[in-house]
């Protein structure tokens, strides 16, 4: 990988050592002693504010729900955003990243650039709410979907980003390694497979974590009718946990972390210059 080492030394400096929340009857908790913070009109500065979309569970899904490696996931990959580029990151009061959620009913979806949904085997979306996103997704916005594993998980989001964009207008390819979105800044040679790293201890070091149902990662994408590309899809891998649990097990770090701040790192650029 391009500038490796260069990106293991950046990493090396200032590594931090699962909170998770719930969205439930439209209302939000705290779980594990974290707020969740929720987007309002003053959260937006004019910089970087990584934005995670909190979605209704599926009961016919697969996957643990939007809360999955947040907030961690969010905070160290601006972090290193900001250490690896020179992005300029919003800050709250505390000098932490201004990390946000927002719902697709909020008015607040639309003053981010770039948003992400984890765990998107249990996404749900009503009527409303796909019209809310692909609104969103047609006036320049950009989706990152990620962590979900095999086939049943696969169908449940294709089923659901259906309603969003439809397949028959707006299909869903395979990205070549050769895509401007792998090489951003960093020289991504191939879509890594990062299992979560209770599966990744617990299991003896493997790294699919439904078998042979999910033994190849994707990365796939759906464009505009101009070719933009307005969702971003990594199937079979969980690019979340490489930058929630960096600080959590040093072999994990050193088998995961560069390659998913690599990506990470490629693929907000390319979003907020795209």
């Amino acid at each position: 990988m391009a500038r490796g080492s260069n990106v293991v030394a950046a990493l090396m400096l200032g590594t931090a050592l699962t909170a998770a929340a719930a969205l439930g009857t439209g209302q939000f908790r705290q779980r594990g002693g974290s707020a969740v913070r929720l987007a309002t009109p003053q959260s937006f500065d004019g910089r970087f504010n990584f934005c995670r979309v909190a979605f209704r569970h599926n009961p016919r899904g697969d996957g643990g729900g939007w809360g999955v490696d947040y907030p961690r996931a969010d905070i160290h990959l601006s972090i290193r955003l900001s250490e690896l580029t020179k992005t300029l990151i919003s800050m709250n009061g505390e000098g932490e990243p201004n990390h946000l959620v927002v719902r697709l009913t909020d008015d607040e979806l639309f003053q981010c650039p770039f948003v992400m949904m984890t765990e998107v085997g249990a996404l749900y979306v009503d009527e409303i709410e796909a019209k809310r996103l692909r609104e969103y997704l047609l006036k320049g916005g950009f989706l990152w979907a990620d962590d979900f594993w095999g086939s049943y998980a696969w169908e449940v989001w294709a089923n659901e980003i259906g309603k969003v964009l439809p397949r028959g207008e707006y299909p869903i390819v395979d990205l070549p390694l050769d895509h401007p979105i792998f090489h951003t800044q960093f020289d991504v040679q191939r879509v890594p497979q990062i299992s979560s790293i209770n599966f990744w201890m617990g299991s003896g070091g493997r790294t699919s974590e439904r078998g042979a149902d999910s033994a190849e990662p994707h990365a796939r994408a759906i464009m505009d009718r101009q070719g933009r590309m307005m969702v971003f899809i990594t199937h079979n891998t969980d690019l979340g946990d490489s930058w929630e649990r960096e600080g959590d097990d040093p072999q994990y770090f050193y088998h995961f972390a560069v390659a998913g701040y690599s990506l990470g790192v490629d693929v907000l650029l390319y979003a907020m210059t795209h």
